[in-house]
């Protein structure tokens, strides 16, 4: 019986499409952020908790090194590190930094989403209950 070799995962992950998209904007951004603080081996975190006005929102943060079963991958130069539970929320979104006279920041397009809060940090998908606020607006969650 021929002894089958293991597929090389990394090439495969590579090959594949990013699940999450960044936009130029959004490059330029964390590249700048990594190289003030002086983190050249580092990548942004994109991840999602329950809380929020919505039921559930955005984090993000710098991360030196990956846990055992993130998904990681490369865009523009950015690493991308998102644990498989926020990826359930997160695949197909794109994520935009926006810098306008109000204020900059990021801003995630996320398809999964069926509700948001006006604040763009919380949503809510089919899958998660909505949040027990009133209105469904920002309420205080949001600082608005």
């Amino acid at each position: 019986m021929a002894v089958m070799e293991k597929p090389d995962i990394e090439l495969i992950t590579l090959t594949e499409a990013p699940s999450v998209n960044l936009t130029p904007g959004a490059t330029a951004r964390i590249q700048k952020l990594l190289q003030e603080r002086d983190l050249p081996d580092h990548g942004l975190r994109v991840f999602v908790s329950g809380g929020g006005c919505s039921g559930m929102q955005y984090g993000m943060a710098l991360e030196g090194q990956p846990r055992e079963f993130d998904s990681v991958f490369e865009q523009n130069g950015v690493k991308v590190v998102i644990d498989p539970t926020s990826m359930q929320y997160l695949y197909g979104a794109v994520i935009d930094y926006v810098d306008n006279l109000m204020g900059g920041g990021f801003k995630i397009d996320n398809p999964n989403a069926v509700a948001s809060c006006g604040c763009g940090h919380s949503f809510r998908t089919s899958a998660a209950p909505a949040a027990a606020t009133s209105g469904g607006g920002c309420g205080s969650g949001c600082g608005n």
